[in-house]
């Protein structure tokens, strides 16, 4: 549907079988692009899924399409890390032409009323939600206000970054950061002809809903209990009637990340089944 040829896409947080980062770096392979793809560790969910690989497999995965695919471990909170990342794509691939930030914390102890937050969980969300966000846009913006040829940065917010909701505080306050930050730097590189567009799901069926329905959910639950139950309440409130999919978002990413979507920036587009609809 659109043509990627050529350009080279680096994707965050692609390691999950089930996760948005592996169905945006497949999907923009199967439009032509090469990926270099990262998340903080090879399986960062080794402890869940012992048949999945990880990276290697969404490189392997790639391969099939016949594009080329590289994986970088690395922390995105962490600036030398980060550059690093940028380093090692730029210097297998070239260039960088699309990034996708779709990297973010697990849910856990922060998905508490704001009175029990802990400041280490806090900090935990905000460094890794945002901070990562902020030093993967400036490392690769630098490239591409260098590299002179214009390019797309696709963040991953969500709808709880346009409507709080309890329990959320520190995942919400991330994500609406997330979209001031694609507003602030979609006015900064427009002169480069860089576009800067959020996509902002609802609740995506991926590894997480597990560790947000042991968070959520009642402790006298079994684990399998937990994520039916959590899932069937989300599922009500969704006009469409059912969850996200990575396949959902990774369209969304596609589109925007194409040459149709070079008058668009400074967008956070709502990708929720009519959950939420502004």
């Amino acid at each position: 549907m659109y043509n990627l040829n050529g350009k080279i896409a680096l994707v965050t947080g692609a390691g999950g079988r089930n996760g948005i980062g592996r169905a945006i770096a497949t999907r923009l392979a199967k439009e032509g692009a090469d990926v270099a793809i990262n998340d903080i560790a090879e399986h960062p969910y080794a402890a869940d899924d012992t048949e999945w690989r990880g990276l290697p497999d969404v490189v392997s995965e790639i391969e099939a399409m016949d594009q080329r695919a590289i994986s970088v471990v690395a922390d995105v909170s962490d600036a030398k890390q980060v550059s690093e990342m940028v380093d090692k794509t730029i210097a297998h691939f070239g260039k960088i032409d699309i990034l996708v930030n779709n990297a973010g914390t697990k849910a856990g102890k922060d998905r508490v009323p704001v009175v029990d937050l802990a400041e280490e969980d806090w900090d935990r969300v905000q460094n890794v939600n945002v901070k990562g966000v902020f030093l993967c846009c400036q490392a690769v913006a630098r490239h591409l206000i260098t590299q002179g040829t214009g390019g797309k940065i696709i963040n991953i917010s969500s709808v709880t970054g346009k409507r709080g909701s309890a329990r959320y505080a520190a995942y919400s306050a991330s994500k609406f950061a997330v979209i001031g930050l694609t507003q602030s730097l979609a006015h900064e590189l427009a002169p480069y002809q860089v576009n800067v567009n959020a996509i902002c799901p609802s609740l995506v069926d991926t590894e997480r809903v597990a560790h947000l329905a042991v968070a959520m959910m009642p402790a006298d639950l079994s684990a399998d209990e937990q994520r039916a139950e959590f899932a069937r309440r989300a599922e009500t409130s969704v006009p469409l009637g059912r969850l996200a999919e990575g396949a959902d978002v990774a369209n969304m990413a596609a589109f925007l990340a194409s040459d149709e979507a070079t008058y668009l920036t400074g967008l956070s587009v709502t990708v929720s089944g009519g959950l939420v609809m502004d």
